[in-house]
């Protein structure tokens, strides 16, 4: 068991150096993996010469200018400790004892307004983009950071998240260093709590350098629902309808198609259709892309409708998924695509007789389930979700409540 382990771990690594590594030039889209080769250290609730000086500079500088702070592009973190991501700093705080509630649902450890040395964190990550992708757009998600976090990019603000289960994804091509070093700073401050339960405290879940093409799908952009009918020949058969919205971040207006196909789960394709062209025009926005906060431009919408003859339904013994992908062409050329993994299944709840999939009785046998787990806190490994979901499935559980936020 011991060298299974090992193994798995092994495995574990190398996919994650295949998706850093991820770097293919034809590829308009990319998403590179950033969980590795940051410098941490903790800074100070209540003292500011603690705190490398935050709190004595201006956290938003158009100019990118910051003084004495780790703020600083050129602050000098070499004696800082060197990780990898997720990391929950307070599972490593020593245990403590203490009659107060909170501190002892909090995991008995010392974060908190009454322990001001050991509840804001600083990270900070070089890196490098050459200036080949200068015409490129980029921007950093967070998939979860607990607390308050502020960011920064070659001293720029990017802005403030302040909950502790909700990603945010930022745009930087206008900070970034095309010819030279980048650094992306986050100050993590957890003197405050969102729940009674261990939750933990740092950047906890996994982070994303995304570049696309300046024409492309926004982030949340496709949406996908399916709804299942009776044929003539009483034989099933499912509607797919997506929308997908294509967004302009260039400086000149673009003619677009978009090409939508559905691939069962060997690659077979099933269905496929292509729009009509339609314009996207840049300037000045009539809509804020969500995924973009703050970066206007305009953008527009379109949708398909694609038919699946006998479809496989989801099930709980057999939770098929089908794969939707949007292909946006710019004068017949791929700028972007996105592939989105369904299901098709019916659920349907009555109060007197219970919940019925795909026309089936089913009762629900469900756990409540918290984010972190014993020793190692809310920065679980990726394997270790998946082992958790299995156990539960081998103890005869069908159903899932994350709580008390939005999981991983």
């Amino acid at each position: 068991m011991k060298y299974l382990f090992i193994l798995l771990a092994l495995v574990l690594v190398l996919f994650q150096s295949c998706k850093t590594d991820d770097t293919d030039d034809t590829l308009q889209r990319v998403t590179t993996n950033f969980d590795l080769n940051w410098r941490f250290q903790l800074g100070h609730a209540a003292d500011v010469t603690k705190d490398f000086n935050f709190g004595t500079d201006l956290i938003f500088a158009k100019s990118g200018r910051a003084n004495n702070s780790a703020i600083n592009p050129n602050f000098d973190d070499s004696k800082w400790r060197e990780l990898n991501l997720p990391h929950d700093w307070a599972v490593e705080l020593p245990f403590i004892e203490n009659d107060d509630f909170y501190h002892t649902a909090h995991g008995s450890k010392p974060v908190g307004g009454m322990f001001p040395e050991t509840s804001v964190g600083w990270y900070r990550k070089h890196f490098d983009i050459p200036v080949s992708d200068s015409g490129k757009q980029f921007s950093v998600t967070f998939d979860g950071v607990f607390r308050d976090a502020k960011f920064w990019l070659n001293g720029f603000y990017l802005g403030n998240n302040e909950s502790g289960y909700i990603g945010v994804t930022y745009p930087i091509t206008d900070y970034v260093n095309f010819h030279g070093d980048n650094v992306l700073v986050v100050r993590v401050d957890a003197t405050q709590f969102e729940g009674w339960f261990y939750e933990g405290a740092g950047i906890y879940r996994h982070v994303w350098l995304n570049k696309h093409d300046n024409v492309q799908i926004p982030d949340g952009g496709v949406f996908v629902r399916t709804e299942q009918r009776q044929v003539s020949s009483g034989k099933l058969q499912a509607i797919v309808r997506s929308d997908i919205r294509v967004a302009n971040l260039g400086l000149e207006d673009v003619s677009v198609r978009v090409k939508s196909f559905i691939t069962d789960r060997s690659g077979n394709d099933i269905a496929q259709a292509t729009s009509s062209k339609f314009n996207i025009h840049t300037g000045t926005a009539k809509a804020v892309i969500p995924a973009f906060a703050g970066t206007r431009t305009n953008h527009t919408q379109c949708s398909f409708s694609h038919k699946i003859k006998s479809p496989r339904l989801w099930s709980l013994d057999d939770p098929y998924l089908y794969r939707i992908t949007h292909i946006v062409l710019v004068k017949g050329k791929e700028v972007d695509r996105v592939t989105t993994k369904f299901g098709i299944r019916n659920i349907e709840i009555d109060p007197a007789r219970g919940l019925f999939l795909n026309g089936e009785h089913v009762k629900l046998k469900g756990t409540n389930n918290h984010q972190d787990h014993a020793g190692v806190g809310s920065a679980l490994p990726d394997y270790l979700q998946y082992y958790r979901i299995q156990q539960l499935k081998n103890f005869g559980i069908n159903a899932y409540r994350a709580s008390h936020n939005p999981p991983t």
